[in-house]
């Protein structure tokens, strides 16, 4: 499959809406907003998102099909990738292109991530594309209701 990143664009949101609100994702991806379901929350943070200077968002298409989104947030020194892939595409290599995409439009360097400790295919992921584990933590999970251990990786 072709992998293209884009600008995120209005059309783009609800497909956005609908993948954050699959179970088994939210599940995997575990630090997620306390209620994903929250059409007015939602709204509002991609409307602050994509009015700010500071982050750069971008959809994730996959043969011209909307699969997702990439993103880097934050202030200099401390910024974060984060990316959202439509479940019924994982394990195709997808997130691993979008996010080699990602860091060659933006080679601002250092950028971390993080993902719950457990979530396998996410830390294989940033493993591929240069991402070292640097500390380990826990932190509390909305999305499963509880502290867990959660990897903080560094691209330097």
């Amino acid at each position: 499959m072709e992998v293209v990143l884009r600008e995120v664009l209005d059309s783009d949101l609800p497909v956005f809406y609908r993948q954050m609100n699959d179970p088994e994702a939210v599940w995997m991806a575990a630090f997620t907003p306390e209620n994903p379901a929250d059409h007015d929350s939602f709204d509002a943070h991609w409307e602050k998102f994509r009015s700010s200077a500071d982050g750069i968002a971008r959809t994730v298409l996959a043969d011209g099909e909307v699969v997702g989104n990439a993103m880097v947030y934050g202030q200099p020194g401390e910024r974060e990738v984060a990316y959202w892939i439509d479940r019924a595409y994982w394990g195709r290599g997808l997130a691993t292109a979008a996010l080699r995409g990602l860091l060659a439009e933006v080679p601002e360097r250092p950028l971390y991530a993080r993902a719950a400790a457990d979530n396998a295919g996410s830390l294989r992921v940033l493993r591929k594309c240069g991402f070292r584990e640097s500390v380990r933590a826990r932190g509390y999970a909305n999305a499963r209701g509880a502290e867990i251990e959660e990897v903080v990786l560094l691209l330097s």
